[in-house]
């Protein structure tokens, strides 16, 4: 009896944890135009009414058909902000991951050049491709290589598959974050978030009223950057230490 007691325990502090992580709601979400029709830049502000917990995810909403998306290799350790103007960019954030040499992990595609190959890996679970305008994100199974492919990047988890959190994810360190999610039929964006676990951002993205499809983790933590060239002013949350490559987007 004792044992069973216990699992009936386990189980209810489970779905407990469970309810608790899908209990995010927007309370505020304002938006602000870039210069380039087709892009804006939205910041939404959630509550968990479960556990008191505030997060903040600053995005840049853009279809394809209004802004290229390039990978920028960052061999130098520059700044994004100084990238993205360098390039003549309209938004960005930070890319993948790299080893202590700076050497990027996973595949890395920069203006139709490889710079480094495919690797399979748990962590390194999807990948970004950019091929003949369109913009995908692909489970790394479902990855084959694209002559095509003018700009990938591949990094992980996956936080939202389907429509759905993606289950599992852990739950317990919170770090600041960067994303790149599909949406809707014709939408992305790039974003960032302040500190939460990889399964509150799953869950987050999907509490936000945008009909997110898909959403694939980028490198976290002191590596996480955002730029943004509003109409009103520039957007610069910058990262704490040298990364090596970023996702920038461009005016078609």
């Amino acid at each position: 009896m004792a044992g069973r007691a216990s699992l009936i325990a386990a189980a209810l502090i489970l779905l407990l944890a469970i309810a608790a992580r899908a209990d995010w709601s927007v309370t505020s979400s304002k938006s602000e135009k870039a210069e380039v029709a087709g892009l804006e830049h939205r910041r939404v502000a959630l509550t968990n009414s479960a556990t008191s917990d505030e997060a903040t995810v600053d995005m840049a909403l853009f279809s394809p058909k209004s802004a290229n998306v390039r990978m920028i290799d960052n061999p130098g350790g520059d700044e994004l902000a100084a990238v993205v103007r360098r390039v003549r960019g309209i938004a960005g954030v930070n890319g993948g991951y790299f080893d202590p040499q700076n050497a990027p992990v996973g595949l890395l595609i920069a203006d139709g050049k490889l710079i480094a190959p495919f690797r399979r890996a748990r962590l390194l679970s999807g990948v970004l491709v950019v091929a003949k305008g369109r913009v995908e994100l692909l489970r790394s199974a479902e990855y084959s290589s694209r002559k095509t492919a003018t700009a990938a990047l591949q990094c992980g988890p996956f936080l939202v598959d389907g429509g759905t959190a993606v289950p599992g994810l852990n739950d317990t360190r919170a770090a600041r974050r960067t994303f790149v999610l599909t949406a809707g039929s014709d939408r992305v964006a790039l974003g960032f978030s302040s500190p939460v676990s990889l399964a509150q951002l799953g869950d987050i993205l999907v509490a936000i009223d945008l009909n997110v499809r898909r959403a694939l983790n980028l490198d976290g933590g002191s590596s996480s950057a955002f730029w943004f060239a509003g109409a009103d002013g520039v957007v610069s949350i910058p990262e704490q230490k040298n990364v090596r490559d970023f996702v920038v987007l461009t005016a078609k």
